[in-house]
């Protein structure tokens, strides 16, 4: 029983990862803010099969002597604590159809659904794995979705950008493929398997470096194609945040190649290599080309577009209302989860003016989705204060340095999974400036992994 029970949830825990991008469907809508997460499910039933095997065998193990654990599970109690400090203020709010506990409970469910039901079905699989297995195994997942997201995404562009339209049957076929509702997107943009940009732009951060990863365990040329499709899409994708933080991430990958000796020379091949394709492409879809190179240059100008980009005056103005919240409660916070009753009295008048998406959503009270806060550190200072946000930040800090300190023990396939780690972490990380949701299944599977290598590591020095 024990051993078939362990192969289900384990087979269940590979299925939700290589399907947790996957949220351009109807989806369930008694999931709430996970209704459209398709890799929710098989986590969920993972988790299910989890607690049986708990029932009928032993416990569920628990990394409880590990610090990142210990500072995760206390951010996760003041939450609680500040909201009950709050209740005052948190029993009479109401707005959308929805009152504050109401809206709190939600919140906190989300929070515990993502960073510790979904962490601890993650490390009772991780724990039991070899560190090789975590990382070829968990790679191949990754790559499998890749591949029908580079299919998808391919023809999403040659559609949309290069105006094949011809090719738009073939696409429609990925409607038989699991959890896919194939829809095109304006203005030269893909998302390929996800719903928006932005999300396949959070999948893309997610696995990059595990596909960078391919550079340095393969000797074959095709190593390097994982990394060309991801910084493909990335580029298609049109999300501003995703090509910067993916920039970054290619730069840190690049540091670690040139501090190698035995792969310094792919930097010279990568640029070489891109160079060739970006002349290909120049001779062929030449005005397109430079066009659209324009318009992302052009979408980078943060300080322009604030005047002229919906979408930039909402998520500054919202992050903005946060801190004026934030600077009203500075040490508790409002409580977790209240952050809009309390920011729609903040909300500047540059940002509302001339903006239809407060007039028809974030200030519509008939209109029962809530706004985003668009940034999960402006957020948290609002609803836990300085407390919440320290603990938070402290956690974040904690993994980066673990990080560190493990590369100077770790042996090959540690080091490489630890370079991943990194990349992933400080890519999330960064991208959390402009998304308030703690969906970020990425983040979770990282500590995971990373505490996993730390008790290997220490059992190794024993």
């Amino acid at each position: 029983m024990k051993i078939e029970l362990s192969k289900v949830y384990q087979y269940l825990f590979f299925l939700g990862l290589f399907f947790f991008s996957f949220n351009e469907y109807e989806g369930i809508s008694f999931l709430g803010e996970f209704k459209t997460e398709s890799g929710v499910l098989f986590l969920l039933l993972g988790f299910f099969v989890l607690l049986i095997e708990a029932f009928v065998i032993k416990k569920i193990t628990i990394p409880y002597r590990s610090l990142l654990f210990q500072l995760l599970i206390g951010f996760i109690i003041w939450c609680l604590l500040t909201t009950i400090l709050n209740i005052s203020t948190v029993s009479s709010s109401y707005f959308k159809h929805t009152g504050g506990i109401n809206r709190f409970l939600r919140q906190y469910f989300a929070l515990c659904l993502s960073s510790v039901i979904f962490f601890l079905f993650y490390w009772n699989v991780l724990h039991k794995m070899k560190v090789h297995d975590i990382l070829y195994n968990i790679r191949k997942v990754f790559l499998g979705s890749l591949i029908v997201a580079m299919v998808y995404g391919l023809l999403e562009t040659m559609i949309t950008v290069f105006g094949q339209s011809f090719l738009y049957p073939i696409l429609k076929v990925l409607n038989y493929f699991p959890f896919i509702e194939v829809s095109l997107h304006t203005g030269g943009r893909i998302s390929s398997i996800a719903y928006e940009p932005p999300f396949l732009a959070i999948y893309l951060i997610t696995i990059s470096g595990w596909m960078f990863s391919y550079i340095l365990t393969e000797k074959s040329p095709l190593k390097f194609l994982p990394a060309g499709a991801v910084l493909f899409l990335t580029y298609f994708s049109g999300s501003r945040t995703g090509l910067i933080v993916v920039l970054i991430q290619v730069i840190i990958f690049g540091f670690f190649l040139y501090n190698d000796e035995r792969f310094k020379s792919y930097i010279i091949k990568f640029i070489v290599g891109f160079t060739t394709i970006f002349c290909i492409l120049l001779f062929f879809k030449g005005e397109k080309i430079l066009k659209s190179l324009g318009e992302k240059a052009d979408s980078l100008d943060f300080k322009k577009n604030l005047t002229k980009n919906v979408s930039n005056q909402s998520r500054f103005g919202m992050q903005y209302a946060s801190i004026q919240t934030f600077l009203e409660n500075p040490i508790i916070g409002v409580g977790f989860g209240q952050q809009t009753y309390h920011n729609r009295t903040h909300y500047p008048s540059w940002a509302t003016r001339n903006n239809y998406e407060f007039e028809l959503l974030y200030k519509n009270k008939k209109e029962k989705s809530f706004p985003p806060g668009y940034n999960i550190y402006t957020r948290l200072l609002a609803e836990t204060g300085l407390i919440g946000i320290t603990l938070f930040l402290m956690l974040l800090y904690l993994s980066i340095n673990e990080i560190y300190f493990l590369m100077k023990k770790a042996d090959n396939e540690q080091k490489i999974i630890l370079i991943i780690l990194l990349i992933s972490l400080i890519g999330l990380y960064i991208n959390w400036f402009q998304i308030d949701t703690f969906r970020m299944y990425g983040v979770w599977l990282s500590l995971a992994i990373l505490i996993r290598i730390r008790y290997k590591i220490t059992e190794v020095k024993r």
